[in-house]
């Protein structure tokens, strides 16, 4: 098989799920065996790419908004949705969601993956959906219009959320529905991690902690707070095990999982996983874009720590390769070491656009966020905020979990880096470039 590792709509649908995916893909397009027809997938609607204008669909001025299904003869049928043209595509995404649930034959189980973009940047609204959702904000607010449609895209989201429950519920199959919203990572511009530190693209709590919630009638205790520790690729072990997948008795092998079975955490709130791989990056696992060693890259254009300035090769960034460092999680514990993680300040409470508290001074200049080498270690049942780095004070956990990299590192495989190419631009259209 050309991708070797399954993904939930393959394993779904193996086991009689009719499984339909709706919005924002990013799981790869350079062949149309990385897209979402041939991985699992009955149906598609949406992008491939990991961001788009909400109203004209464009990336890089290429339409990437596609409607995927077989045909009667099992041909692949790839649909270019030019006529939506200038409809916010968060409305699209929920309408579209709302008309599988009402035409899904109910004498199979059914998976509907449905993956907003918002409120993924670029921040777009409708002048009548900021008026509805964000008229409220004073005039004095910084940066209010972008406040406003920041807060006009979370709630049509959340609309539409609404929207998608009511057609479960009318159709008969709440009862019968395992819910699950989540979110990939912590807020960035204008939304608020508050009391947490850090957000976005950071290892930071603030970046780290996903918002999720489960709804089903059949969790055993409902409507308490899970603070137990879970990662994203639990989800595919846990709805694995509910469904009852028998994965050697299927052609394509499983790769071995990351995740583990969090059900019992979820329905009974008992603990099911102590430790979490957050990062590992070595030169020497990487490959660049054009199948060279990293570890060349990573001499040729080095981190400057003293100033946080990266260099810059081929439009991206350069010290990427650069990067060399660990971050973990152990029950409390949690590690950053190595040369070229960032570090973020403190969110606001407000969510203002600069709202990660300059904290950092190197030679006499102040950063939001910061590129730096150094072992960082915070007690998180102590120190939520992350102030306290306690390296010094606990050289034993250091050691411990330091040592835990070399088992992670011994597993990882060379895979090499895809990135935007201009072949996949045909006739003003993203669509796959590699032929196999």
């Amino acid at each position: 098989a050309v991708v070797s590792t399954q993904s939930t709509g393959e394993m779904l649908k193996r086991n009689g799920y009719a499984t339909h995916g709706v919005g924002k893909w990013h799981l790869g397009m350079h062949t149309w065996e990385h897209t979402p027809p041939k991985r699992g997938f009955d149906t598609w609607f949406g992008l491939y790419q990991m961001e788009q204008n909400y109203f004209s669909h464009k990336l890089n001025g290429n339409i990437d908004f596609r409607e995927n299904y077989y045909d009667a003869h099992g041909k692949l049928d790839d649909d270019v949705r030019k006529d939506l043209d200038g409809q916010y595509n968060t409305y699209l995404f929920t309408d579209k969601s709302v008309e599988l649930i009402q035409k899904h034959d109910q004498s199979r189980p059914l998976f509907l993956y449905l993956a907003y973009t918002a409120p993924h940047l670029p921040h777009q609204a409708s002048e009548k959906d900021v008026k509805r959702f964000a008229s409220h904000l004073p005039n004095d607010i910084p940066d209010k219009k972008e406040r406003q449609r920041y807060m006009a895209m979370v709630s049509v989201m959340d609309e539409g959320v609404g929207k998608v429950v009511d057609v479960l519920t009318s159709e008969g199959m709440m009862d019968n529905t395992i819910l699950l919203f989540t979110s990939d990572n912590g807020a960035y511009h204008f939304g608020s991690n508050y009391p947490l530190r850090g957000g976005k693209r950071s290892f930071l709590e603030g970046g780290v902690r996903g918002v999720s919630f489960v709804y089903s009638s059949l969790l055993h205790n409902s409507g308490y707070t899970n603070t137990n520790l879970h990662h994203v690729t639990d989800w595919y072990v846990t709805f694995q095990k509910l469904v009852g997948d028998k994965p050697r008795e299927h052609s394509k092998p499983q790769l071995p999982l990351d995740g583990v079975d969090i059900w019992p955490s979820i329905t009974a709130d008992e603990s099911c996983r102590e430790e979490v791989l957050y990062e590992l990056r070595d030169p020497s696992k990487r490959l660049d874009k054009y199948g060279r060693q990293a570890l060349k890259n990573a001499r040729k254009y080095p981190i400057n720590l003293k100033t946080s300035r990266v260099k810059f090769r081929s439009g991206r960034l350069g010290s990427y390769d650069a990067q060399d460092f660990f971050a973990i999680r152990w029950k409390n514990w949690k590690l950053l070491t190595g040369t070229g993680f960032t570090l973020q300040g403190w969110t606001s409470e407000s969510g203002q656009k600069n709202q990660y508290r300059k904290f950092l001074n190197y030679g006499g200049t102040l950063h939001n966020w910061s590129i730096v080498s150094g072992t960082y270690l915070f007690d998180l049942s102590t120190d939520i905020r992350e102030e306290h780095n306690v390296a010094d004070r606990y050289p034993d956990i250091v050691s411990k979990l330091r040592g835990k990299r070399q088992s992670y590192l011994d597993n990882v495989k060379i895979v090499p880096e895809r990135e935007f190419s201009k072949k996949g631009m045909v006739n003003g259209v993203w669509k796959p470039w590699i032929e196999l």
